[in-house]
């Protein structure tokens, strides 16, 4: 197994942290993310089901696909309404033309795209909907830069800056973005420093360093010292094409 294939494949063991750390959607690129009738809803790599609640919120049929079955049984604990199924962007274990939108949260810059593109284009119904979101720490903030630095930049942050690149039967991709800003505490600081891949492969001595480097960040942080609160600007960015 690659070491890319392995840090994609190691949430699981950190579903907690994750569950605990990692943010929502912005309601309104969730409403953009939805094409107008739809109703059956891919979930793709949908973890722990940040995204996958909010799109049964909203009335969906949802079914959430995810190749790691601790996530998946998180996700279930939270929302057993939703069917759960194991599988991934390169095998998605739906019939042809079964869905009218397909969502990826956070996941698919580990797919291999080309595959990826296949199957979800093999599922959706035509006419149907890809969307891609990510939830990525604004790096134009000092202080994000710096936890990037400390906690290793991840293939996310990259589409801030580039449009992902899909294929036929894909047409024109469109994109919507919302900055917002989260509050974390100390401990969700470090929560979500323990639900990344770049420290989930670590070994323990690799880990410690991390964390010491995140707290002395914390540690520098006027507005931590103050009310121990972490004051992170986010950018939700969000595309979606038809097929």
């Amino acid at each position: 197994m690659s070491d890319r294939d392995a840090r994609a494949l190691s949430f699981g063991t950190a579903t907690e942290a994750y569950e605990r750390a990692r943010p929502e959607y912005p309601a309104e690129i969730v409403d953009w993310m939805i094409p107008e009738g739809a109703r059956e809803v891919l979930d793709l790599g949908a973890g722990t089901g940040k995204l996958t609640r909010a799109l049964a919120a909203r009335g969906l049929a949802v079914t959430a696909v995810d190749p790691d079955p601790a996530m998946l049984a998180t996700l279930s604990a939270r929302s057993p309404q939703v069917t759960t199924l194991e599988g991934s962007a390169e095998r998605i274990p739906l019939p042809d033309a079964s869905v009218d939108l397909v969502t990826v949260a956070q996941a698919w810059h580990w797919v291999d795209a080309p595959r990826a593109i296949a199957e979800t284009a093999r599922v959706l119904r035509p006419g149907g909907t890809l969307a891609l979101v990510w939830n990525v720490r604004d790096e134009r903030d000092p202080g994000n830069r710096r936890f990037g630095e400390i906690a290793e930049r991840s293939g996310a942050e990259v589409f801030l800056d580039e449009v992902p690149t899909l294929a036929p039967p894909f047409g024109e991709m469109a994109t919507h973005s919302v900055d917002w800003t989260r509050e974390l505490s100390r401990e969700q600081v470090l929560d979500l420093v323990r639900s990344r891949s770049a420290w989930i492969t670590r070994d323990a001595v690799g880990r410690a360093a991390m964390e010491r480097g995140i707290e002395q960040l914390l540690d520098a942080d006027a507005g931590v010292r103050a009310s121990g609160t972490w004051v992170m600007p986010m950018r939700t960015v969000a595309y979606r094409a038809r097929r």
